[in-house]
């Protein structure tokens, strides 16, 4: 007695079974979504194509399949997605929601784009292909140069600060910061006089000062007999003109020298109030 196998393997049994699926074969999609005009049935074919990307980007994930699979498994998976977009663009043509809007982007998500190449995507181990990985690894191209004409565009009075001073703030900042500078140098000038003048009465009252004019005495006598031996007066001599000391002479160097620098460096305002002070001070 055959087995149940055996039956439906017999050329009636496939026969049989082939004549019943043909009265039940399933709607084909159809090529172009431009050739649906119902709305219910629009829906149902992305859903189709939905459920084959799902089962594709399943299989893709799969790094032993080779590589050409994987290609081949990338190409199906972009080819739907396409379609899958014309398909959601004739539903709302006819009245349908937005899908693209409204729509889950998870498998979009999935797959990654090449930088420069937009539209194209990479999923699962297609991602890890040679040649692909390179792709990925690259910098963006970088951003165009602007030319000159696109630079003078945004080039006007502000940028060379020609109307800085128009909003009243800044030259009122710029006179207080001005003032400030000129009381810090003529305070400094002041101290720096002051130690001069305490350092010269210092060094007045710990050294005698030298008289250049001084005659030394003989004291050897073998150079010739002084005036007291001759019995002769010692010659007087008189300056008609006051003859200046060396501290005198010092101290009128050190003023022609303050005066030069003053007059290198200094501005006239600055000039004004050390005449003041000087004036002041009895100087």
């Amino acid at each position: 007695m055959a087995r149940n196998s055996e039956k439906a393997m017999t050329t009636l049994a496939r026969w049989r079974a082939a004549h019943i699926d043909k009265g039940t074969e399933p709607e084909r999609r159809p090529y172009l979504a431009t050739e649906c005009d119902d709305l219910h049935k629009s829906e149902k074919y992305r859903r189709q194509i939905i459920g084959e990307i799902s089962r594709k980007v399943a299989q893709i994930q799969n790094a032993g399949l080779g590589e050409f699979r994987l290609r081949d498994l990338n190409d199906d998976i972009n080819k739907l997605l396409r379609e899958k977009g014309h398909w959601e663009d004739r539903i709302k043509e006819l009245a349908g929601p937005d899908y693209r809007r409204v729509g889950p982007k998870m498998l979009d998500h999935e797959g990654k784009e090449v930088p420069g190449n937009k539209g194209y995507k990479y999923f699962g181990a297609a991602k890890d292909l040679p040649g692909v990985r390179e792709l990925f690894e690259q910098e963006p191209p970088p951003p165009p140069r602007k030319t000159r004409a696109e630079l003078m565009k945004d080039i006007d009075a502000d940028y060379y600060g020609y109307r800085d001073e128009d909003d009243g703030v800044l030259v009122p900042l710029e006179q207080e910061q001005e003032k400030e500078a000129i009381a810090a140098k003529v305070a400094e000038w002041k101290e720096k006089k002051e130690s001069t003048l305490s350092g010269d009465l210092q060094s007045e009252t710990i050294t005698t000062e030298e008289d250049i004019y001084a005659v030394e005495d003989n004291e050897s006598g073998d150079e010739g007999p002084s005036a007291m031996d001759t019995g002769e007066t010692p010659q007087q001599f008189m300056a008609h003109v006051p003859v200046p000391s060396q501290k005198e002479v010092e101290e009128a160097l050190i003023r022609r020298k303050k005066m030069e620098l003053l007059q290198r460096y200094a501005s006239d305002s600055l000039r004004a109030e050390a005449n003041e002070a000087k004036t002041l001070m009895g100087l």
